[in-house]
């Protein structure tokens, strides 16, 4: 099997490219969602940093609803990079039946790790903005003006911490799929 550059039969490749686009999809709401709960913690991490990230596709919505999109916006990708792995490592080569039972599983392996990573990172964030030693922020603090600190400090661990999760998620996930190959196979 070979993950990391393509060498398979074409006739796979809509297979490949519709799992990696509901990769897409499910990372992207799965962000927007996750973005209303990071605004609830730190509006501030929005105003000051993620909405100037995203000034780009600014469209005129409210706080909240622009949240939601600029968490479609940053995660999207990592559902399309995660569908194409999980696709490459075997679930593109599955029967049909097969394969529509084991890819929403491996997504929820996905999701599964970004939420425990991430909400293990809002914890380790929680902790660090109350041991009252949040000097290492000063940086922060002044180049982006931040007034709640302790609320940004808890909402980037948490999306950094979401970000981890997935990567490990996706090599669980794929772990998952050499096995669902494997029983296939018998």
């Amino acid at each position: 099997m070979n993950v990391l550059y393509p060498s398979f039969p074409v006739r796979r490749l809509p297979t490949m490219a519709l799992i990696a686009f509901l990769g897409a999809v499910v990372a992207g709401v799965y962000g927007a969602v996750h973005d209303q709960i990071s605004f609830a913690i730190s509006p501030e991490y929005f105003t000051r940093m993620k909405f100037r990230q995203f000034a780009w596709a600014d469209v005129g919505l409210p706080p909240r609803a622009f949240a939601s999109e600029v968490g479609f916006l940053g995660t999207w990708w990592v559902g399309l990079v995660a569908g194409w792995f999980a696709a490459r490592a075997g679930l593109a080569e599955l029967p049909r039946s097969d394969r529509w039972r084991c890819t929403p599983r491996c997504f929820g392996i996905v999701l599964a790790a970004a939420a425990v990573v991430g909400s293990a990172g809002a914890l380790v964030g929680l902790v660090e903005a109350r041991s009252g030693d949040l000097s290492s922020w000063d940086d922060v603090r002044t180049l982006l003006e931040v007034e709640d600190v302790p609320g940004f400090v808890v909402v980037a661990y948490l999306h950094g911490g979401g970000y981890l999760g997935a990567a490990l998620g996706l090599i669980l996930a794929i772990v998952y799929v050499r096995r669902c190959v494997t029983r296939a196979a018998l």
